[in-house]
């Protein structure tokens, strides 16, 4: 029988409770070479010839272009394992009394443009008009494939390694901002301004899929891991935790970009915490660091060495800037998540 307990907020569930609900709950099928963790990206299944790499995220925190979110945010976790994104399936459940034609026609030709985009085959799902919802949700299932020798996973980050922020951030939640909370942000700054933040999720746009590709030609590149729910901060901790060893970054490093500094602040949010698609994390040897940089900056695409791995007994995060050194903090739930509570 579970537990009583107070009730959890808007957002993921905490980890240290997810980390209980999973033990115990491992596959026995010796196929599963990457099962459910902390801060791993993806699941890893073994074919023989090569890995199948699975990943399913649902859409809530948009309530626009939820089927173009649905394919990157699923397709940028499967990159970020080394692998080539390939089929999509889609779960659609759609608000009752106010679902048409429009609206399904809609979702059905984003979700076409985003697999189109990438070369991804929509292979199959499931609709359905919903009780109790209000707005439509998306829960995207995508699979790739990857040669074994390909596989880069979280845990994979090593002493020594050097520490990349590839991309800006937070891109995403700079488009969700502009977006959902448009009546509060007008007047507030020019429309051209907030116009540009809208298309955030198209240029830089949220997908990582071409910036890992190119890194891993150019690597090797022991770890990876996307950026989503609890920004940068979230996941520097939870590639720590994955990998098992310590961070040492530079706040300074960081590529905040201004249009998402802008918006945050207006609502009290603090970017590094905000939901970061478009920019994931990467370690790799400090002899190929600087190949790494060069190959992603030739292609316009912006990085920065934040930081590097350090071996400590056990994970954690240490965040340098000018007033010393300490423990980053661990975001509770995202910025976005903790902001639309607020609003209800």
């Amino acid at each position: 029988m579970a537990r009583p307990s107070e009730p959890f907020p808007l957002g993921k569930i905490p980890n240290p409770v997810l980390r209980e609900l999973l033990a115990g709950l491992g596959s026995t099928d010796p196929r599963v070479r990457v099962g459910p963790g902390i801060g791993l990206d993806a699941a890893v299944i073994d074919l023989g010839d090569r890995y199948l790499v699975a990943k399913t995220d649902p859409i809530t925190f948009a309530s626009d272009w939820v089927g173009w979110y649905a394919v990157h945010v699923n397709a940028n976790d499967v990159a970020c394992m080394g692998a080539e994104p390939r089929w999509f399936l889609a779960s659609l459940l759609l608000p009752e009394g106010k679902t048409d034609r429009g609206l399904a026609e809609t979702i059905f030709n984003q979700i076409g443009e985003a697999c189109h985009s990438l070369e991804i085959s929509l292979v199959g799902g499931h609709t359905e008009i919903s009780h109790g919802i209000d707005r439509p949700i998306v829960v995207g299932c995508l699979m790739g494939e990857v040669a074994k020798d390909g596989l880069v996973t979280a845990a994979g980050a090593q002493a020594g390694d050097g520490l990349l922020l590839v991309g800006g951030i937070p891109i995403e939640a700079t488009a969700i901002l502009a977006r959902e909370k448009a009546d509060a942000l007008e007047g507030r700054f020019e429309p051209q301004f907030l116009e540009r933040c809208r298309k955030f999720l198209f240029e830089p746009g949220i997908s990582v899929v071409r910036a890992a590709r190119l890194a891993l030609a150019a690597g090797p590149i022991h770890a990876m891991h996307d950026l989503t729910e609890g920004g940068l901060l979230a996941g520097l901790w939870e590639l720590a935790e994955a990998s098992g060893c310590g961070l040492d970054v530079d706040r300074e490093a960081i590529l905040i970009l201004p249009e998402g500094q802008a918006l945050c602040e207006v609502f009290g949010l603090d970017p590094l915490a905000s939901i970061a698609s478009g920019a994931f994390l990467l370690t790799a040897p400090h002899d190929r660091q600087l190949a790494i940089e060069q190959a992603l900056s030739a292609r316009g695409i912006v990085v920065s060495a934040i930081g590097q791995v350090i071996s400590r007994a056990g994970a954690e995060v240490r965040l340098r800037s000018a007033g010393g050194i300490g423990l980053a903090p661990k975001p509770e739930r995202d910025e976005i998540a903790r902001l639309l509570q607020r609003s209800v």
